[in-house]
């Protein structure tokens, strides 16, 4: 049996689904090699997603995992037309190379980077009699609807709904991250029995606490001695920014605090340009760092801010959270002070939320933090206590494990065993 999973970037692409699943892939082959049965392909392109000039070998590996990248158009990110194209050209090579690879039997992992990746991988693997998993990272058509993309009640909008539930309700199985996501699928008539809930995870052996205030970074960013709050990771449009710059605009006099943003994402360069507007001296841009610097780059801020619309909290999970649980540092929330992540920080202590808007709330908590060096501590040993006992990455390869086990080839759609953390009732 093989085990072929499907994601636009993979190794050594340093964007988030690039990192989990390289992380899977490499967990379930090392599950193959335990077993002597199985081998793990994987689907990319030969693209990174920052540098459209790099070409990636069309053949390749990394440990046990085989590595097929695809051809596509190389247009980038800059323009929705552009983007478009390579998305299509992807899903035209996907398409072609599951009916290449997938034989009676295997396992197809269909991610959801590009969108809709679902309804092409379907056609294929149905054909080739493969079984076919959903592994949904975040949800398309409804963000794009969100954030007024697609128009709600147009033909496009429910071509595309249709067709991507038509994708998940003839899957085996359709992994989600979180229940939020779960219960929103359930409701659009997706079957119970085919949803199971893993979380996301980081790699908790790469990424390890360090001392605060310690570490090359923060010498060469000029950033020793001062009290770093610093968001990591994409800017991207499910974001929020006006509530932390105008949080930053109030504690600009103050020497001792600076906003770091590391990373970059559709709106980096309006978030420069609004900083620069502002006079923001106290605000620091840096790129995305390589994976060999993640565990300094996630362990120099003292406290780490995540944001997420309200409206996106059914549809995305900010997976950023799960390396700063891992590097040990508290977690500033803003969005839905009932989110996934404001649950999470307010049961495992180890951060707090506030509400967009709330200018007021999110510049206390930072007064709040940079006062006291000791809460720092205490909340950032519980959030990688929260990443060790819920969120770690040997936690979500063994469940993935459990999965692949249960929709062994002899087993049909109809008898497959459920999954031990399925769609709670």
């Amino acid at each position: 049996m093989q085990i072929i999973l499907a994601n636009r970037y993979f190794f050594p692409d340093e964007s988030a689904t690039s990192r989990i699943a390289t992380s899977l892939a490499q967990g379930l082959a090392e599950r193959s090699a335990a077993a002597a049965t199985d081998s793990v392909h994987v689907l990319a392109s030969q693209r990174v997603h920052n540098d459209v000039s790099q070409t990636l070998e069309a053949e390749g590996g990394i440990g046990r995992v085989r590595i097929h990248r695809l051809a596509t158009t190389r247009f980038g990110r800059d323009r929705l037309v552009g983007r478009m194209l390579d998305y299509a050209t992807f899903h035209v090579s996907v398409f072609a190379a599951l009916l290449r690879h997938v034989k009676r039997g295997d396992i197809a992992i269909i991610c959801t980077d590009p969108p809709m990746l679902s309804v092409t991988a379907m056609a294929a693997v149905r054909l080739k009699g493969g079984i076919m998993v959903n592994w949904i990272l975040d949800l398309f058509p409804e963000i794009a609807m969100d954030l007024g993309v697609l128009g709600r009640e147009g033909l496009a909008t429910r071509v595309a709904l249709w067709l991507r539930d038509l994708s998940l309700k003839t899957a085996h199985r359709n992994v989600v991250p979180i229940e939020r996501m779960a219960m929103h699928l359930a409701d659009r008539g997706i079957p119970v029995s085919s949803l199971a809930i893993i979380h996301h995870w980081s790699d908790g052996e790469a990424i390890q606490p360090i001392t605060p205030g310690e570490g090359s970074l923060r010498r060469e960013w000029g950033l020793t001695g001062k009290c770093v709050v610093g968001y990591s990771g994409n800017l991207g449009r499910a974001h929020e920014f006006d509530t932390v710059l105008a949080t930053a605009e109030r504690l600009k006099t103050r020497d001792d605090i600076v906003f770091l943003f590391v990373g970059g994402g559709f709106r980096r360069a309006a978030v420069e340009a609004e900083v620069a507007r502002r006079g923001l001296t106290n605000v620091l841009f840096k790129p995305l760092q390589p994976r060999e610097r993640l565990t300094e780059c996630l362990g120099l801020p003292d406290v780490h801010l995540v944001t997420l619309l309200p409206s996106m909290e059914p549809y995305i999970v900010p997976s950023k959270f799960y390396g700063i649980a891992a590097a040990g540092r508290p977690t500033l929330f803003v969005g839905d002070t009932d989110g996934e992540i404001a649950r999470v920080l307010a049961n495992a202590d180890c951060g707090a939320s506030v509400a967009i808007g709330d200018v007021d709330g999110l510049e206390r908590a930072v007064l709040d933090l940079a006062q006291s060096p000791e809460r720092r501590r205490e909340w950032g040993i519980n959030a990688r206590r929260a990443y060790d006992e819920r969120f770690s990455e040997a936690r979500g390869i063994a469940e993935w494990r459990h999965l692949v086990d249960a929709l062994a080839p002899a087993q049909a759609r109809t008898d497959a065993p459920a999954l031990s953390r399925g769609l709670p009732t």
